[in-house]
């Protein structure tokens, strides 16, 4: 790619980040549109609608970026929780290493590299014709003494991301334990569920239930609640929700759409009232759901799971950590999640079927990844000109246009494989929802991991190698040249890595500030049906989403530090953007659905480690190419070292996000019990984990006080 493709990639990204930036000060004070930019405040209490006219609502303002600037970390641990402190520390972590990064990149090894005349010398005068690879290590000659700056950036970097992996692992750690000590008694910490309950001939799964943990645990045992199959509740549960808003929506609009003429397609016959029908049949909607619910009690609709609660802490985690029974399959435990946090629809799954679920979605993790290689190929054919003359012939006079051959290769591949990878989180979540998780916050965490691969293989690996002349199979089928492959396809594509940051990163970023999906559906569905404060829901923050993205932006400037570190600023600045964006958004946007008190965190050292020895991978390809055969030697030992740096981690830090220890349990559990509130605590647990499908519904009732007037007439 030439440095004018670069700059026309660079230029239309930024007239876009602008253009958002811009629309979203001005559109976030309109009334109109606080569902959409301050749905939390809304529903917080905290900000209310403004009818009257004012002219600064037109005008464009930064205020937004002090405020967000502003937010402490202890303000957003209050608001948001754990889960957004450990999510913004990525990105500050980001910034660290990445700032140290882009100092020794641009003011050193930038200079190296552009004296280097391995390729071309650079013409000063026509900056935007010379290839971006004269930017890069490749233009540093074969045996270069100058290759030792290289080897010595590598070096500094793993021992600086080293450094902060570990302090941010000990942070977030001590984060998360205090967060416990602080929190008050949630039910979650008194309760765990268990699956594959026996049953014996002439007793039910609650009286198994009953029988085992009085007798196994009669000190701590205090309830337990069975799940039970109710499916088609929540579906008549969702068809009631669905009529009450619409009834709600055609009692705040005019009078004319309240009626409709009963016969032919609503063209001729008696007026007949909309509303009343509706209401009538929420009526029997509801008589429905209560008659099903009656049934799934009395019937026995039961399933072998059940959430047990205990009486402490230390209780739970015993039952929780130790085996029940001498069969693996039975009596099985999992810690339980928040109540909210319960994903019911899978419960009625047999060990085997969630065993076949998992496997089932291998199988299609792997075609969606072969599958993706379509468009990856085909990008890969835009940043190539002389192929895409080839592929599309009548497509070669248009070509010779300077600014159309700037655009196809400098902008749209990265728009078109960004567009395609927006496809990806949704598909990962669903297929995690059909594993047999429990939770929401689980779906989210092995969505979070499959993204974070999958984006990995698709765009980084499947990327390089499809876009140079290694198209072989043999990069999978002999390992031990894949240091040297790498070393020659990973800097050929430095070019389109910088270009996909700048589409991917800064655009993807300003459309998240911008809202651009939520505000065109607005736009859609305003005239169709009016909006009311009972439909308002706000958001919570996709993290198996932007999670991987960050990752990933750190695994591209972590690889490509010494190789093309021209990148360094471009990815900078995506995670200033993303500081700002993000802190905007937990204030005004999203609001936490569920606490894993930092469980990301995990996810984010490993891709670390990945990237570090990746980056190791390709140094030793590329000093072996080089031919500097001490450099290579010396590097060997660095992948190694991080590697027990990594399992010194994982031996010191993982456990505390696993469980917490029976010091920590118990200490607590202590300070509860000359609580007096805990007596209430303990009654209301019994009820905690009952399936909301089985709670009673009351729309009608709701409606009826809706039809009475606020004020009487003699107040005015």
């Amino acid at each position: 790619m030439l440095v004018s493709a670069l700059l026309t990639s660079v230029g239309i990204n930024s007239g876009l980040c602008v253009l958002f930036f811009t629309l979203y000060s001005i559109l976030r004070k309109q009334p109109s549109n606080y569902d959409i930019y301050i749905p939390r405040l809304l529903v917080d209490g905290t900000s209310k609608r403004r009818s009257h006219f004012n002219l600064e609502r037109l005008i464009p303002s930064p205020g937004w970026v002090r405020r967000a600037w502003k937010l402490s970390e202890e303000e957003l641990l209050s608001s948001s929780g754990l889960d957004a402190v450990v999510f913004m520390r990525i990105i500050t972590f980001s910034l660290k290493v990445f700032l140290v990064a882009g100092i020794i990149g641009i003011f050193v090894l930038l200079p190296v590299n552009c004296t280097g005349d391995q390729l071309e010398d650079i013409d000063l005068v026509d900056i935007s014709n010379n290839s971006l690879d004269v930017f890069s290590i490749s233009n540093v000659e074969t045996g270069s003494k100058r290759l030792w700056v290289h080897f010595c950036a590598v070096y500094i970097l793993t021992i600086f991301v080293c450094y902060l992996l570990y302090y941010e692992y000990k942070y977030v750690s001590s984060k998360r334990i205090a967060y416990f000590h602080s929190s008050k008694p949630q039910p979650h910490q008194f309760t765990i569920l268990v699956r594959g309950i026996p049953v014996s001939v002439g007793s039910s799964i609650s009286d198994s239930i009953q029988s085992f943990f009085t007798e196994y645990h009669p000190s701590t045992y205090l309830s337990h609640m069975v799940v039970r199959r109710t499916n088609k509740l929540r579906a008549l549960i969702n068809d009631a929700k669905k009529l009450y808003r619409r009834i709600i929506h055609l009692q705040s609009s005019s009078t004319q759409n309240k009626y409709r003429c009963g016969n032919c397609f609503g063209l001729f016959g008696r007026k007949v009232d909309i509303v009343n029908q509706y209401e009538k049949k929420l009526e029997d909607i509801e008589e429905n759901v209560r008659l099903g619910q009656s049934e799934v009690s009395l019937a026995g609709e039961e399933i072998p799971a059940a959430f047990v609660s205990f009486k402490s802490r230390y209780g739970a985690a015993i039952a929780f950590h130790l085996r029940q029974s001498i069969n693996p399959i039975q009596w099985v435990t999992e810690q339980a999640p928040e109540p909210n946090d319960v994903y019911w629809p899978f419960f009625s799954s047999t060990f085997m079927r969630r065993w076949i679920c998992k496997l089932v979605v291998v199988v299609a993790c792997i075609l969606l990844t072969i599958l993706f290689l379509i468009p990856v190929v085909f990008v890969q054919g835009l940043t190539n000109l002389s192929q895409l003359e080839v592929w599309l012939p009548f497509l070669k006079s248009i070509l010779t246009i300077t600014f159309i051959s700037e655009v196809i290769t400098g902008y749209l591949p990265s728009l078109i494989l960004m567009l395609f990878l927006k496809m990806v989180p949704p598909i990962m979540e669903l297929l995690s929802s059909i594993q047999g998780y429990i939770s929401h916050s689980d779906i989210e965490k092995s969505a979070c991991d499959k993204v974070l691969w999958f984006t990995i293989w698709n765009i980084f690996f499947a990327t390089t190698f499809s876009g140079s002349v290694l198209y072989q199979v043999s990069i999978v089928l002999d390992p031990r040249n894949i240091p040297a492959k790498l070393a020659v396809a990973v800097p050929a594509q430095a070019s389109f890595f910088i270009a996909y940051v700048v589409t991917s990163g800064w655009t993807s970023t300003a459309t998240e500030l911008f809202r651009l999906v939520p505000f065109l559906w607005s736009l859609i569905r305003k005239p169709c049906a009016g909006s009311t404060d009972d439909e308002l829901e706000v958001p919570s923050i996709p993290y198996h989403r932007d999670i991987p993205r960050l990752l990933f932006f750190g695994l591209l400037g972590i690889t490509y530090f010494f190789l093309a570190p021209l990148i360094l600023p471009f990815l900078l600045l995506y995670f200033c953007f993303g500081y700002i964006i993000y802190r905007n958004q937990f204030i005004n946007v999203y609001a936490p659905k569920y606490e894993t008190a930092g469980k990301f965190w995990p996810i984010v050292h490993n891709s670390m480690i990945f990237s570090l020895v990746l980056m190791h991978a390709i140094a030793v390809g590329i000093f072996t190419l080089k031919k500097l055969s001490l450099a290579t030697t010396l590097i060997f030992p660095l992948p190694i070292l991080t590697l027990l740096f990594n399992e010194y981690c994982r031996k010191r830090f993982l456990p505390i996000f696993i469980a917490y220890s029976a010091e920590t349990l118990i200490k607590k559990d202590r300070d509860d019990q000359n609580d007096a509130a805990m007596a209430e605590f303990f009654d209301k647990l019994v009820t905690a984990y009952q399936d909301p499908a089985l709670m009673p519904i009351q729309f009608s009732a709701n409606l009826d006080s809706l039809n009475s007037p606020l004020l009487s007439s003699t107040q005015f």
